[in-house]
């Protein structure tokens, strides 16, 4: 991000420069104009705007002269990829081809049947594809439920696979639900103290434990044991640093889902536990 826009600015565009540490209203806004368009905007900048990736010949040439290891796969693995078959985005897709010139919007329709509209106006062109979807939060909640229960019985570790640095909206609030399900106890048993807190569950456990500091010691204390206990009693996580005790849900960030499945693939379908060894995972 500050590269891209150095590269900008060095190219003599006015744009101000990045606020890591916004202290005044202005910066607070720059900062949120900047974080809307993360990802989408700097890539192309990077790539001098050629969305061309094939690698060139010579990395192409390196990478065979130097593959990844590849560690062995045994007919007894248990790891494995778990995925929502209904009620997520990809089975209630649905796509069309605009007749003509019109004028869109985008509504919510609850379980009442009132109406939200969420985008007032989205204006397509005639032979535009339009492509919509959704996810049901209710079957989320209960695919996720059913993943942990299952990898506490057989004994695999459980991690989540997401891409919340790009899907910038969908992915940290699954990632948020995905610690409300692990955490259930904790999070239930802790409601209030978590929200005069101003706890964001999307931002990880990381920054729960943060956000806690500023809490009475008596409910900090309370909600760390709650949570320690939730580590203790769900299933194994993989970790993102063993040695940190920094676990697959700690920031949502960290998992990148276009590194962190073919690195399991290369390790025998094993990530790392918390003693820094490999185990046979659940990959979520």
């Amino acid at each position: 991000m500050l590269d891209a826009i150095a590269e900008l600015q060095s190219r003599g565009f006015d744009i101000p420069d990045y606020p890591e540490e916004p202290a005044t209203d202005e910066e607070c806004e720059i900062r949120a104009r900047y974080d809307k368009i993360k990802g989408s905007a700097v890539n192309p900048v990077l790539r001098e705007g050629n969305s061309d990736r094939r690698a060139p010949r010579a990395v192409k040439q390196y990478a065979r002269n130097n593959p990844h290891s590849m560690g062995p796969w045994s007919s007894a693995s248990q790891s494995h990829v778990a995925t929502m078959t209904d009620e997520d985005f990809r089975n209630n897709e649905e796509s069309m081809t605009m007749p003509a010139d019109d004028d869109l919007r985008i509504e919510l329709v609850d379980t009442d049947g009132g109406i939200r509209v969420l985008k007032p106006s989205v204006p397509v062109q005639s032979g535009e594809v339009v492509d919509a979807t959704l996810m049901s939060k209710k079957h989320l909640l209960a695919f996720l439920q059913q993943q942990v229960d299952d990898a506490r019985s057989t004994g695999v570790l459980f991690s989540v696979h997401l891409k919340a640095t790009m899907m910038k909206v969908s992915d940290p609030i699954i990632f948020g639900h995905v610690l409300r399900v692990f955490f259930k106890d904790a999070v239930d048993h802790n409601a209030d103290a978590l929200n005069e807190a101003g706890v964001n569950l999307n931002n990880g456990l990381g920054d729960l434990f943060e956000q806690i500091n500023d809490l009475p010691e008596e409910d900090r204390v309370q909600i760390k044991a709650d949570f320690v206990k939730g580590l203790a009693d769900g299933p194994d996580l993989a970790m993102v640093n063993s040695d940190k005790g920094i676990t697959n849900l700690h920031v949502p960030s960290d998992i990148i889902i276009d590194a962190s499945m073919p690195a399991m693939i290369r390790n025998s379908g094993e990530m790392w536990n918390k003693d820094g060894k490999p185990q046979e995972t659940k990959a979520v």
